[in-house]
């Protein structure tokens, strides 16, 4: 899943939201003194990862890789990503009972409040993220196309990822489907998730 489902399934828990969206900006364990990182941000980082194994193992997300496969090889699961983040950007009213503008501002809030806890890394990318306002953007296509031409631009390997809107709008329908199936597993993983790691009062 990419930024805003991480951010979306983090909740309203600061420390899962920042443990979220800094995850893959923190390597090996989470918990290690050297991270200087509070239990709630660990747990939001073992979060970020239990999603990203649920989604990349999933068998109805390899059904939406094989479609875009041909195009982008071993990036298809990055073209994925993106791509079920746009449909969640759609149909963000309906699932999560608010207008997807109030969700990002708050989140952006958030984000901007932590700003100087940042990794580097992610510092430097949420200044993009809340500048072009990334995850609204997400709910348009053109939007979607910018994403994957940013990610493209960094990539180690030529990915085609620049490209890769021509397979979401081919198979725009299959990947919806797949995404109305497939979404309401993964919150429910993550709700199981949490009742099973949650802290001890």
């Amino acid at each position: 899943m990419n930024i805003l489902a991480h951010a979306y399934l983090a909740g309203d828990d600061e420390g899962l939201i920042i443990g979220n969206f800094i995850a893959d900006f923190i390597k090996g364990n989470p918990e290690h003194p050297r991270h200087g990182l509070s239990a709630g941000v660990q747990r939001g980082i073992w979060l970020h990862r239990q999603i990203d194994t649920f989604t990349d193992q999933h068998p109805l997300v390899e059904e939406m890789r094989i479609l875009v496969r041909p195009r982008c090889h071993k990036y298809a699961g990055a073209a994925i990503d993106v791509f079920l983040d746009h449909f969640l950007a759609v149909q963000f009213s309906e699932i999560a009972r608010q207008p997807l503008p109030l969700f990002v501002r708050q989140f952006y809030n958030i984000i901007q409040s932590q700003r100087d806890q940042l990794p580097e890394g992610a510092r430097r990318m949420s200044d993009y993220m809340i500048q072009y306002d990334w995850l609204t953007g997400y709910q348009s296509l053109d939007g979607i196309d910018r994403s994957l031409k940013g990610i493209a631009r960094r990539t180690a390997f030529p990915s085609n990822l620049d490209t890769a809107i021509e397979d979401l709008n081919t198979n725009y329908r299959s990947f919806e489907r797949y995404f109305r199936q497939f979404f309401p597993l993964l919150q429910q993983h993550v709700l199981d998730f949490l009742a099973a790691d949650e802290p001890a009062l």
